[in-house]
């Protein structure tokens, strides 16, 4: 009876320590500022852990296994850092510079430090390779500088694979980062990513390579798109969590894109799904059958409301809504918005509401700018990481949605005129 509860002991207390932590050492400038750690399901990012500070140092406590691409979100500053986790404890400085910007990232450990090299190489690979290639053309074998330029050309080309041999991950990533780079897609065949989706080891979804890898995938398939998504599909399963979450974020692309029809017909194939589904398809199921027409759109409970003693979406009582997600950093609201403005009077007088949801990470910003609109507006401060993404489907701003007054979502437009067409105001 007591080696049971010996081993129960240790059982239990694997399970109450972290697998590993993230420590960042900060300026002073950031130890009031929320900061979020992230690791990734496909393109999908997945909230591993809130910081905790104590003399200029931020730690992450993370208490499940992970090995993958990871992003550190820094709010006050709107900037993240990406990283490379192992399951082993990692650590980093970062600098500002006199605009409070990102001036430099130092990371202590091996393995990020690889990472980091990596990514310096292929930089230096993709732009300044090509050139000094062409320069060594003008220079005479015999000559110093074409010397010169060969040694650097034969450095620059050089790849160690034997500094990868103990990290696994590394190697995964810079033997199969070629199926991402818009610029090779053009070497590979339809079949290459099939086998590369279909055979593809655990790390796959934590790499950041599956989402750019299926744009190309889909461009060297452009001859005939929905042929070749129909045999992808089938050669990954999509009784698999491999073969749901690519179909995930296949709807993803579709619905970035506007590709409606194909959006439509995978929407259907996974609504349509007998199995059990895994949790990044239930989330992009679940996101767009909230906003498809005819649909109660979700409410909203507001967190910072501008002009309106209303607490949440819901509350604002009207003939039809203007929902629109905007940012002031976004260009395109910034053109479209005051054309919205120009006709805000003949809306009211149709009691017409519109309500302004954005996503920007700054309050500050957002309050200037949204106080210049006579409408409802409200922001969660977290740009991009808001909740709005996941439960409205929102991946490119200005997005607009009209509501009826029972909130059912009546149109989706594409553009402010298409919001003023629709309601008839000129």
């Amino acid at each position: 009876m007591k080696k049971t509860l010996f081993i129960s002991s240790i059982l239990l207390s694997a399970y109450a320590f972290p697998q590993f932590s993230v420590t960042v050492e900060i300026p002073s400038y950031l130890s009031d500022s929320d900061m979020y750690l992230y690791g990734f399901n496909g393109s999908k990012e997945i909230l591993y852990s809130k910081a905790k500070v104590t003399n200029n140092k931020a730690v992450f406590k993370v208490d499940k296994k992970y090995t993958g691409m990871m992003r550190a979100f820094f709010q006050k500053t709107n900037s993240s850092v990406n990283l490379v986790s192992e399951n082993k404890n990692i650590d980093f400085k970062v600098d500002l510079d006199s605009k409070n910007k990102f001036s430099n990232v130092v990371f202590n450990d091996q393995t990020n430090q690889l990472f980091g090299n990596e990514i310096d190489q292929q930089k230096k690979q993709e732009l300044i390779l090509p050139a000094l290639i062409q320069i060594k053309d003008y220079y005479r074998p015999t000559e110093d500088f074409y010397k010169s330029l060969e040694k650097e050309i034969n450095l620059l080309s050089k790849n160690d694979q034997l500094l990868y041999e103990t990290h696994p991950f590394l190697d995964y990533y810079h033997k199969n980062q070629k199926y991402s780079v818009q610029e090779k897609a053009t070497e590979l065949k339809p079949q290459d990513y099939i086998d590369f989706y279909s055979k593809s080891g655990e790390y796959l979804e934590t790499s950041l390579i599956l989402k750019p890898s299926l744009i190309n995938y889909l461009n060297v398939s452009k001859s005939n798109v929905e042929e070749g998504v129909d045999k992808l599909l089938a050669a990954v399963n999509l009784e698999t969590p491999r073969g749901q979450t690519i179909l995930s974020e296949l709807i993803d692309i579709f619905n970035t894109y506007n590709m409606d029809k194909l959006k439509q017909k995978y929407l259907a194939e996974g609504n349509n799904l007998k199995c059990t589904i895994n949790d990044r398809l239930a989330s992009t199921l679940k996101s767009n059958n909230n906003t498809e027409i005819g649909a109660k759109m979700p409410n909203n409970v507001f967190v910072n409301p501008i002009h309106t003693k209303a607490k949440s979406l819901y509350d604002v009582k009207s003939n039809k809504k203007i929902v629109v997600f905007w940012s002031s950093t976004c260009s395109h609201c910034e053109a479209e918005l005051p054309k919205l403005l120009e006709k805000y009077a003949k809306l009211k007088a149709q009691n017409i509401e519109v309500v302004g949801l954005s996503l920007d990470s700054n309050l500050d910003e957002f309050k200037s700018k949204a106080n210049i609109y006579p409408w409802i507006s409200d922001s969660e401060g977290k740009g991009w990481y808001s909740s709005y993404g996941d439960t409205y489907n929102i991946s490119a701003t200005p997005t607009y949605f009209i509501l009826d007054a029972d909130n059912k979502i009546i149109s989706k437009p594409n553009h402010v005129a298409d919001v003023l067409d629709y309601l008839k105001v000129n």
